[in-house]
């Protein structure tokens, strides 16, 4: 592609060394849409006949279908699996292809002959990768925000299934007040809807079109950047020739919203590693999800969520890895960017693996209610609604809180809860303490006592079941829209 500026041919370990193919074949569906995006340009600015152009887009929609094809013969490394499987059997079979867009040139000018090598004309790879890029990252929101609300839908049915049954919540580890289990599922569903919306951010950030750039400067011809744009499914072409060959921002996004998604997703796995110890036992995990141990035959070991913990490391080190290599890079395009996509590649690859199988594992857990409920009853977990019950009598809280305290104390050494003392040794603590003190630190009036936007209240946490369904099905009219709009793009593409 380049060497008529040398007369020395690269050494042989270079060569192989530096070739992207083996990794970036997996564009091959984005370098065919954005290389039919761009004939269409060209077209537009009279480099390519109207029939130059239909056998163009003939010969490109041509190559996906034929590489796989070829990949999929008897005897090759790749049979009857889907698309990514055929990705190793393309690179074995096109040694001499150095990256992706040298590939489909390459299968490009075998179909249509030489009229292939006009494709070329007015762009250079430093657009077509950041391009082919952008593609991929869109494509790989889109299909993580359908595992998010799909993960989501599953949280709010199992919100639905345990109803009003309660768990003891934590802070520093140590049991704190009583909530709802709903209460519980809901707040992963929070941290879901900051993730979602995180990256409908990266998203709407990224939907615009490099093509048309050049290498640095700009195309050299007078294109319509908006042809290709408008094909393509952008919002419009990048304003900037520079950065946009060298712009990461969209891929770094995407790491980062990924490694955030991966640290909810740990805890998620977490808590539930440690509620279905015996320790705890506060619910089963499904046996399908779990393994057991090859010297130990009780074993169940909680194998998806120790790995789901461990994955959510290589989320976390592949937008480090991301930022590291981009940090310290002049404008505009430097070959160590080839090494950010391989990062893009696993995080996509991993964080789709995850969401993959949440959904149903969820669907599938079973909560030990009555463990549950009789932890949510011990330990003092009605010490801030008996608190609360003094205000109301007229005690500022830090008194209350104090003469709470002193109760505490005294269940403590002689091993009551609350509601198993005395009115006469509440007394003792203050006057304010009446016969209703014993139905204010009830499980129900407990919980009940949280009655704000937000809190544990079962009315509200009913409220927030339903609102989280609703936000679920607005996201999924959304996203059924964007499907719409990508299939309609999609046909319209097709020669």
């Amino acid at each position: 592609m380049w060497s008529g500026r040398f007369r020395e041919p690269l050494d042989p370990l270079f060569e192989s060394w530096q070739r992207s193919f083996p990794f970036d074949v997996r564009l091959l569906p984005q370098e065919v849409a954005a290389s039919k995006a761009h004939a269409r340009a060209i077209a537009a600015a009279g480099i390519l006949t109207e029939d130059e152009l239909l056998r163009m887009l003939d010969g490109l929609d041509r190559i996906l279908p034929l590489s796989i094809g070829e990949a999929a013969k008897p005897g090759s490394m790749v049979t009857e699996e889907p698309l990514p499987a055929h990705f190793a059997g393309i690179v074995a079979m096109n040694p001499q292809a150095e990256d992706i867009h040298h590939f489909v040139e390459l299968q490009l000018t075998k179909l249509i002959g030489d009229l292939a090598l006009k494709l070329h004309t007015g762009r250079s790879r430093n657009e077509q990768i950041a391009t082919d890029m952008r593609l991929f990252v869109r494509d790989a929101i889109d299909q993580t925000l359908e595992g998010l609300v799909a993960w989501r839908d599953a949280l709010v049915e199992q919100a639905r299934a345990v109803g009003e049954a309660v768990m003891p919540s934590y802070t520093h580890l140590q049991r704190a007040e009583p909530v709802l289990i709903a209460h519980w599922l809901l707040a992963y569903v929070s941290m879901l809807e900051r993730d979602f919306s995180r990256l409908m951010d990266c998203r709407n950030r990224l939907n615009l079109c490099p093509l048309g750039s050049g290498a640095i400067a700009g195309a050299t011809l007078a294109l319509d950047r908006t042809i290709a744009a408008e094909a393509l499914g952008f919002d419009g072409p990048t304003p900037n020739s520079m950065d946009a060959t060298s712009d990461r921002d969209f891929a770094l996004e995407f790491t980062q919203a990924l490694s955030v998604l991966g640290l909810h997703i740990s805890r998620f796995a977490e808590e539930l590693t440690l509620h279905s110890t015996a320790e705890f036992g506060f619910l089963d995990l499904p046996e399908r999800f779990s393994t057991g141990s090859s010297a130990m035959p009780q074993k169940k070991n909680p194998d998806l969520t120790e790995l789901i913990r461990g994955k959510a490391g290589r989320l976390q080190g592949a937008a480090i890895t991301l930022a590291t290599i981009v940090k310290g890079l002049p404008l505009a395009y430097n070959k160590d960017l080839q090494e950010g996509q391989e990062p893009v590649f696993d995080a996509t690859d991993t964080i789709h693996g995850i969401l993959a199988l949440l959904p149903e594992f969820t669907r599938t857990l079973r909560f030990r209610t009555d463990v549950m409920k009789a932890a949510a009853e011990k330990g003092y977990l009605n010490a801030m609604a008996a608190a609360t019950y003094l205000t109301h009598k007229g005690v500022p809280f830090r008194k209350a809180h104090e003469k709470i305290g002193q109760a505490v104390r005294l269940g403590l050494e002689t091993g009551r809860e609350l509601n198993e003392l005395t009115l006469d040794e509440l007394r003792v603590f203050g006057e304010e303490f009446g016969p209703d003190f014993f139905e204010a630190v009830s499980l129900e009036a407990t919980l009940d006592c949280h009655d704000v936007s937000g809190g544990t209240a079962r009315l509200r946490v009913r409220d927030a079941v339903e609102g989280a369904d609703r936000q679920i099905a607005s996201d999924k009219a959304s996203l059924a829209s964007k499907k719409s709009a990508k299939l309609g793009l999609e046909s319209l593409t097709v020669v």
